[in-house]
């Protein structure tokens, strides 16, 4: 594969537990296939004191330096521009951390929302395992203040909860309308997820279909005026350009032409 023009900004390493490879590894493979920018955003670290915040997916905070370090150093012998930056969930009682700990302390040029649970106290209920209309509901005003908190560059993996709710209808659609609409309003791209593309696939009342990317919620966001990046979520490093292409395969059947750099030329 040899793709020119290609940018991503969601990628992990190895740090997450579930990816493989480091920085320069994923730097030598987009640039094999044709990147011409590429961002890192692995699961971000929490302090202890947060919880139950997934510990075995992400690295931790003595390991996050060691991130950037490695990142960086990945930069510095790429022919392309090589940003670092994190993934990390909404939950207001740690926006000092996300903004002065990540962003400040550690220098990370960008933050991207991966809206990967409902936060119940210190109990956390993942998107895929919401049991009912009411968490549905609460999940997405959760993620609306996320949208909303002018933290992030972009909203990973929008239409993550379908799983549970895979077959379309009038409260899905509500839900996804006020999501859309809100990064609409606040000028928060939403993400179409190539990584979801390989994920086992739904049986529905009209048949088999992605877990995500979703196809009525991405005809609402294409009617709705969203903005869109076009993401591999790459958990290897030949999984770069390879996903972020076919998402940008799927966004062009709805019309999108995608937002090919979070960061101003």
């Amino acid at each position: 594969m040899n793709v020119q023009g290609t940018t991503n900004f969601h990628t992990h390493t190895e740090l997450c537990r579930h990816a493989v490879g480091r920085p320069a590894d994923y730097t030598a493979q987009a640039a094999a296939d044709g990147a011409v920018e590429l961002g890192f955003s692995d699961h971000c670290p929490y302090p202890e004191s947060c919880g139950d915040y997934w510990p075995e997916i992400r690295m931790t905070v003595r390991e996050a330096g060691s991130y950037c370090a490695d990142v960086r150093a990945a930069a510095a012998e790429a022919a392309f521009p090589v940003h670092v930056g994190f993934e990390c969930e909404w939950d207001a009682a740690y926006e000092n951390w996300l903004r002065d700990g990540l962003l400040g302390g550690l220098g990370a040029e960008y933050l991207i929302l991966g809206s990967h649970w409902l936060t119940c106290g210190r109990r956390h209920v993942y998107a895929q395992e919401l049991c009912s209309k009411d968490e549905l509901f609460r999940y997405i005003r959760q993620t609306i203040d996320g949208i909303r908190s002018g933290l992030f560059a972009f909203l990973a993996h929008p239409d993550l909860f379908m799983k549970p709710f895979c077959e379309w209808d009038a409260d899905i659609a509500a839900c996804s309308r006020d999501l859309i609409d809100a990064a609409v309003a606040c000028g928060v791209p939403l993400e179409v997820n190539g990584l979801g593309m390989q994920r086992p696939r739904l049986s529905t009342k009209d048949g088999s279909r992605y877990q995500y990317p979703y196809k009525e919620f991405w005809q609402l966001a294409a009617e709705r005026g969203a903005q869109v990046v076009c993401s591999s979520d790459a958990h290897a490093p030949a999984d770069v350009v390879k996903n972020a292409l076919a998402a940008r395969q799927y966004a062009a059947e709805f019309g999108f032409v995608p937002i090919e750099t979070i960061f101003p030329r």
